[in-house]
């Protein structure tokens, strides 16, 4: 039962990191605002850094198979 919730949870989180990495590169490759009303840069890094996190997240989960 455990492997269950270890392949969901690291399939929302992989999912989850791997859209948010993508919107941030197609927003930044047509030089549009990741965050209305905040810094580009650091939007844009910090949108990087927990689509990164995410992934690692997912992966995590799914070595604890």
């Amino acid at each position: 039962m455990e492997n269950v919730t270890a392949v969901f949870a690291g399939s929302a989180f992989a999912l989850f990191g791997a859209a948010l990495l993508i919107w941030t590169g197609a927003r930044t490759i047509h030089r549009a605002p990741v965050a209305h009303g905040v810094s580009p840069v650091a939007s844009t890094a910090l949108a990087t850094l927990f689509g990164v996190l995410f992934l690692v997240l997912g992966v995590w989960c799914f070595t604890r198979i």
